[in-house]
C-alpha cells in the first residue's frame, strides 16, 4: 500500500545512521542531541524519557514504571522489567479492616513503588555510555527554566482539572489560576528539577533513599498509605528473556508477565489461522476477526496474567500451538462470540513509548508510564514527584489472579515489543493506550505483515477496541460506516470512540538497503527524526 499524497497525513522518516521516534518533539530532539554527540541508543532513550517526564506529566514521570527491550545488531535481546511492587504491609486483610473494597485510582493504596529510575539506571549500567548527570541536562533545563505546553498535552490536561484540583499540592504545581495551562504557555517544575539534579549526581539511590524517598513516604502516610522507606529501598529491576512467537515468517518478541505482552502473541496466534491478507484492512470481516481474537486474548489475560510468582499457568503455555488452536475454535466468521467473561478494568491511554536505533545498530524499545492521566494525582510536593497508580489494577479481595498481596507486582498494561526477521532486527515498536496495547501490537504487526503498509501508514490506520466491561466495540471516526454496519450484522454493538485510541511509534530496520524507517503517531504530538 502507498500513501495518498492528496489526503492529509505524513510519510515515514528515512535515515541511514540513526533514528528516533517519540510522542513529543522536545524528547526526540533531546535523543538526537545525545546521538549526535556520541551517545548510543540507550543513552538517547533515557534522555528522551527524562524530558517526557517533564513535558508530558499527564503520561509519564519518574514516579512511574518502565519496561524495555534492548536488541543488539545480531538479534540478541535483553528485556528489563522495571515495575515496582506493592508495599509489604498492603494485603487484602488490611484493606478489609479499613473497609476498602476497591482500589480507587486516586487512593494512596493504588500507589506501588515507582520502578522507573531504578530501571533507567540498570539500563545505563548494562548498555549505556553516559550518566544521569549528562543525560538529564535537557530535562532539568525544561523543569527549571520552563517548557511550552504542546497541543495534545493541553488537551489531556483540560480533562483532568478536577482531578488535579482535588489535591492542593497537585493544583499548585499543575494548574494556572485553577485551569489547565494553555497551549504554548510556559510551565516550570522547580522541585522536580531539584530532584532530577539530585539523581543526576547521586544515581537512583538519591530517589529510593534520603529526602526524596522520605517525601514520598510522608505524602502517602498522611493520606493513609502504608508504603515505607524499606519498600522503596527494595526496588529492583529484573533482567528477563523476551517471549517469542512467529507470525507469518516474522518473530515477534514481548516481555513475559507481569506485563500483558504475552497476550499480543496470543492474539497474533489466533489471527494467523485466518486469511487476513485477502481481507479489506478496514472491512468488517478483518475487524471482526481482530476484535474476537482480542476479546479471547484479554479473557486469557484476566484469568492468568499477574506477577509470575503468583500465576496458575506457565506463561509459555499460553502461546503453545495446541492452546492457540483450542482458542481459535471459539471464533466464528458469521457471528460474534457471546459467552466471554467481562472484566472490571477500564481502558487507559496514559503512557509514553519511544524507540531509538543508533549508528551501530543497537536498538531500544522503551515504555514508561504513570498509568492513569496524571497517575494517582498525588504529588510529593517537596520533591515534585507525581506518583503513579499502577496498583489500581489489583483486586482488593483475594481469589483473583491479580489480587493484592504485599510485595507483589501488579499486572502491567505497558509493553515494549521487538520484531526479528531471519533472526535479525527488523522492527522496534510499541503502542500507548493502557489496556489497548496488546491489541494494538497485533493490529500494527498485521497492518505491516498482512497488508504491506509502511510503519507510518500502519500507525495511522484507524483503530478499534472493545469496552472491557460491556464488550461493545469502540471505533475511531475514520472507521467507515460500512464496516460498522457489517459488524453490527454479526451481532456486535458498535459506537464511535470518544477519543483517539492510544498512540504508537516504530522504527523498521531495512538491512538490504541500509535504511532506518521511522514512524510516529499523530494521535499524540508524535515526532520521528533521524540522520
Amino acid at each position: 500500500m502507498r500513501r495518498d499524497f492528496e489526503a492529509p497525513g505524513r510519510s515515514p522518516v528515512f535515515a541511514r545512521q540513526a533514528a528516533v521516534a517519540t510522542s513529543h518533539p522536545l524528547a526526540t530532539s533531546a535523543a538526537l542531541e545525545v546521538l549526535q554527540s556520541g551517545g548510543n541508543a540507550v543513552d538517547a532513550a533515557i534522555a528522551a524519557a527524562a524530558v517526557q517526564a517533564v513535558v508530558e506529566p499527564q503520561m509519564t514521570g519518574i514516579g512511574g514504571d518502565c519496561f524495555a527491550i534492548v536488541t543488539k545488531p545480531d538479534g540478541h535481546m535483553t528485556g528489563f522489567n522495571g515495575s515496582g511492587a506493592s508495599p509489604r504491609a498492603l494485603t487484602p486483610e488490611l484493606l478489609a479492616e479499613r473497609g476498602v473494597e476497591e482500589l480507587a485510582p486516586t487512593s494512596p493504596h493504588a500507589v506501588t513503588v515507582p520502578g522507573a529510575i531504578r530501571a533507567w539506571e540498570t539500563l545505563l549500567k548494562a548498555h549505556g555510555t553516559r550518566g544521569f548527570d549528562k543525560l538529564f541536562r535537557r530535562a532539568i533545563d525544561y523543569a527549571e527554566n520552563g517548557f511550552p505546553v504542546a497541543p495534545r498535552v493541553n488537551r489531556d490536561w483540560e480533562k483532568n482539572v478536577a482531578k488535579l484540583a482535588a489535591s492542593p499540592a497537585s493544583a499548585a504545581a499543575y494548574l494556572v489560576d485553577g485551569e489547565a495551562p494553555a497551549v504554548g504557555s510556559i510551565l516550570k517544575f522547580p522541585k522536580l528539577a531539584e530532584t532530577l539534579r539530585a539523581i543526576g549526581s547521586g544515581g537512583a539511590d538519591a530517589f529510593y533513599s534520603g529526602p526524596v524517598a522520605e517525601d514520598i513516604v510522608k505524602t502517602l502516610k498522611e493520606l493513609g498509605g502504608v508504603m515505607t522507606l524499606e519498600d522503596l529501598g527494595a526496588c529492583h529491576t529484573t533482567a528477563v528473556s523476551p517471549v517469542m512467537r512467529d507470525y507469518r515468517g516474522h518473530t515477534i518478541a514481548e516481555l513475559p508477565p507481569n506485563g500483558q505482552g504475552i497476550i499480543a502473541l496470543v492474539i497474533l496466534g489466533l489471527l494467523e489461522r485466518f486469511d487476513l491478507p485477502n481481507l479489506d484492512p478496514l472491512g468488517p470481516e478483518r475487524l471482526h476477526l481482530e476484535m474476537e481474537a482480542a476479546r479471547i486474548g484479554y479473557a486469557v489475560r484476566d484469568k492468568f496474567v499477574t506477577d509470575p510468582g503468583y500465576m496458575d499457568a506457565c506463561h509459555t503455555s499460553l502461546i503453545a500451538e495446541d492452546y492457540i488452536t483450542q482458542l481459535s475454535r471459539l471464533i466464528r466468521l458469521d457471528r460474534r462470540l457471546v459467552d466471554l467473561p467481562a472484566t472490571s478494568l477500564a481502558p487507559q491511554t496514559d503512557t509514553i513509548y519511544l524507540t531509538v536505533v543508533d549508528k551501530d545498530g543497537l536498538a531500544v524499545s522503551f515504555i514508561n508510564s504513570i498509568f492513569n492521566e496524571f497517575g494517582s494525582g498525588i504529588l510529593a510536593k517537596n520533591s515534585g514527584v507525581l506518583l503513579h497508580n499502577r496498583g489500581a489494577v489489583f483486586h482488593a479481595k483475594p481469589g483473583h489472579a491479580n489480587s493484592i498481596a504485599g510485595g507483589k507486582r501488579p499486572m502491567h498494561t505497558i509493553i515494549p515489543a521487538f520484531g526479528l526477521k531471519d533472526g535479525l532486527p527488523w522492527l522496534s515498536f510499541g503502542v500507548m493506550g493502557g489496556h489497548y496495547q496488546a491489541c494494538g501490537h497485533a493490529h500494527l504487526v498485521s497492518n505491516i505483515v498482512d497488508y504491506g503498509m509502511d510503519v507510518q501508514m500502519a500507525i495511522d490506520m484507524p483503530r478499534m477496541f472493545f469496552d472491557l466491561k460491556t464488550h461493545a466495540l469502540e471505533a475511531e471516526k475514520m472507521i467507515p460506516q460500512r464496516a460498522i454496519d457489517g459488524l453490527e450484522s454479526l451481532g456486535h454493538v458498535v459506537r464511535r470512540a470518544a477519543a483517539p485510541i492510544g498512540g504508537s511509534q516504530a522504527i523498521m530496520i531495512d538491512r538490504h538497503q541500509g535504511l532506518l524507517i521511522a514512524g510516529s503517531d499523530p494521535r499524540k504530538d508524535g515526532h520521528a527524526a533521524g540522520y
